[in-house]
């Protein structure tokens, strides 16, 4: 069985300044909660870009995201 991936779709839009994002995990589209992660992997929650890189991480790089786009939850006004 053959399983092909197009670029980078996400199911969910992926939130550019969440408000809480250390409550998460962002590590899979499930975006659990960080004390009831669901992925079993044993490792600990990953980090939002933003708490690693700062505020404007998605500015910077090829994430495939599109900042000016109305519809990203969690975008701040310019």
């Amino acid at each position: 069985m053959t399983v092909l991936f197009s670029d980078s779709i996400m199911a969910k839009k992926f939130p550019l300044q969440p408000k809480n994002p250390e409550r998460i995990c962002w590590g899979c589209d499930k975006y659990c909660p960080a004390n009831a992660l669901g992925c079993g992997n044993g490792s600990g929650r990953t980090q939002h870009p933003m708490e690693l890189l700062g505020d404007d991480w998605y500015m910077y790089g090829d994430w495939g995201i599109d900042p000016d786009d109305p519809a990203t939850p969690g975008k701040k006004p310019a």
